[in-house]
């Protein structure tokens, strides 16, 4: 693969649907929601160009090889790659959550195998020593092992996974979407293909126990289970007593943080992590959340005194904040799991325009309610994502910056969050 560029490529012009070159950009390219309508961008494009030299930018080609990938397209993603473009690290990423995506439909196994090994060798091949390309490689290097070991192929599956712990990357780390969650998942999935049932066994146990699960691998869990002992009647009661393992431990650890009294103005403040005897503040209240009132994506005002009586929570992100959209998973599950209750949450979206928001919401398939706060007036937050949790009377009683670390984590500490809540409201 050519130079990985580590780079966000943008440009700036909008879009207006004639054939002049010059109103083609990759900024009105990337916000298009759907690949279907990047690609008739991308071919207007090339109607247009006199030269052609513009519409054969490689981040074009790249990003519409990752938007088919996405979709299980392989002939698409590999007439768009066939000429070996470079690939941004943003496009990387991109590449990565589609293969995350698709490899826990078994269909795919084999596309995400030949996918992933081609990429890996690439890299490879530019011998890139950034610690980002890294930390990447390792869940390349995982995902290629988990496609493997459902392929059948234990011993090659075995080899990534070692390559894979060899690395220096992400696991550890709440930055990414569920990357310890999905290393045990993808681990299991290797100890199986190698007939080893009751190690993945235990490993899920552990992991889901420990909050380091997502539902991909509580799935993966219950097939294993059935294998081992025959049957599957006793595996709802098995996770179930995991899972409330794990809550409880999530409760007692959140109950410490409960406020009793947050008059204002109010600063939320997090140990400095270079001197833990000084506080940062990371967001500052100012007025009543009632009097509060937030444009929704469709510019809309909804004025938040419409929740009063209801446990309330804003979650403030923006669409470049890794962890931010990494935690939405957990707060998709606390939204069922209190859809019939007086509950709200909304995701607030700081110092971006429409458009930007929009259009990620749309890309990424985003269900929860958008608020949007571009100059940044109502708690002027300064650490991304910071959630804040009202009771019914509008009083704060819990903050929290960072992202929890896994999908179940995540919703487990809010849960826990919301129940505390009402059990100290008595709703």
């Amino acid at each position: 693969m050519k130079k990985l560029l580590l780079i966000l490529l943008m440009s700036g012009s909008v879009w207006a649907q004639g054939e002049d070159p010059s109103t083609f950009n990759y900024e009105d390219f990337s916000l298009l929601p759907k690949v279907e309508e990047k690609e008739a961008y991308y071919e207007a494009m090339l109607r247009a160009s006199n030269d052609k030299e513009q519409a054969q930018q490689d981040e074009y080609l790249t990003a519409l090889a990752v938007g088919w990938l996405a979709k299980g397209n392989e002939e698409k993603y590999r007439y768009y790659m066939k000429d070996n473009p470079e690939i941004s690290f943003v496009n990387l990423v991109n590449l990565i959550y589609a293969l995350e995506y698709l490899e826990n439909d078994e269909k795919y196994a084999k596309l995400v195998e030949s996918v992933s090994n081609e990429t890996i060798k690439k890299i490879e091949e530019e011998a890139a020593e950034d610690d980002l390309t890294k930390s990447r490689m390792q869940v390349l290097l995982e995902i290629n092992a988990m496609a493997n070991a459902i392929l059948g192929h234990a011993e090659v599956a075995q080899q990534s996974m070692e390559r894979a712990s060899a690395l220096k990357g992400d696991r550890e780390s709440k930055y990414f979407k569920d990357s310890k969650a999905n290393y045990y998942k993808r681990y299991a999935a290797v100890l199986v293909a190698q007939g080893e049932q009751e190690r993945a066994l235990d490993t899920l146990t552990t992991a889901v126990s420990n909050a380091d699960s997502n539902p991909e691998s509580v799935a993966l869990l219950k097939d294993i289970y059935t294998a081992v002992h025959g049957n599957g009647e006793d595996v709802d009661a098995l996770v179930q007593a995991l899972q409330q393992k794990a809550y409880e431990h999530c409760y007692k650890e959140v109950e410490k943080k409960y406020i009793t009294n947050s008059n204002l103005p109010f600063n939320g403040t997090i140990p400095n992590p270079a001197d833990p005897d000084e506080k940062l503040t990371i967001f500052e209240a100012t007025k009543p959340v009632y009097e509060i009132s937030l444009p929704d994506l469709n510019g809309k005002p909804v004025n938040l005194a419409d929740y009063k009586g209801d446990v309330l929570v804003i979650d403030s992100w923006t669409t470049l904040c890794t962890p931010c959209v990494a935690a939405f998973a957990g707060f998709d599950l606390v939204v069922e799991e209190y859809k019939e209750e007086a509950f709200q949450l909304f995701v607030m979206n700081l110092f971006e325009p429409q458009k930007t928001v929009k259009s990620f919401v749309g890309r990424k398939n985003i269900d929860l309610d958008v608020l949007q706060d571009e100059p940044n007036t109502t708690y002027q937050i300064r650490a991304t994502p910071t959630k804040i949790i009202f009771d019914p009377q509008g009083n704060i009683r819990f903050y929290s910056s960072g992202y929890a670390g896994s999908t179940h984590r995540e919703y487990y500490k809010l849960k826990a969050m919301v129940e505390i809540v009402k059990k100290r409201a008595s709703i």
